[in-house]
């Protein structure tokens, strides 16, 4: 499927990213970049995969992913993200298109953090 990310989704991405080099240099940044872009994949091939949960207390549709899900298949033993912290927030269109509205850390309120101008599912 298609996958389109909102532009809120590319800013969460890019802060996450630089925060992971800052703290904690760029193999770290190369791993995180990696774990995002293969759980993107993952949830770009099977939408309803294994671990993925509705929530449609937030949007029709709404979806969420955690990063920890798609972490064995992003890399080999010993060079893996330890404990990801972030998850996606998507949705799929009857266009069959994957929205990713956000990508969140898991501490955070979601419900205070969507829906936004920026980040909310595209139209």
């Amino acid at each position: 499927m298609e996958v389109i990310l909102a532009p809120q989704a590319r800013r969460d991405i890019a802060n996450i990213l630089a925060w992971t080099e800052e703290s904690f240099g760029p193999q770290a940044l190369n791993r995180y970049a990696n774990l995002i872009a293969t759980a993107i994949d993952e949830i770009a091939e099977n939408p309803d995969r294994a671990g993925s949960r509705q929530r449609p207390e937030i949007a029709q549709d709404c979806r969420i992913d955690h990063l920890s899900f798609s972490r064995k298949s992003a890399g080999r033993a010993g060079d893996r993200v330890g404990q990801p912290r972030h998850f996606l927030v998507y949705r799929v269109t009857k266009s069959n298109i994957v929205e990713i509205a956000r990508v969140l850390h898991d501490s955070m309120d979601l419900p205070a953090n969507l829906p936004d101008e920026h980040g909310h599912f595209p139209e």
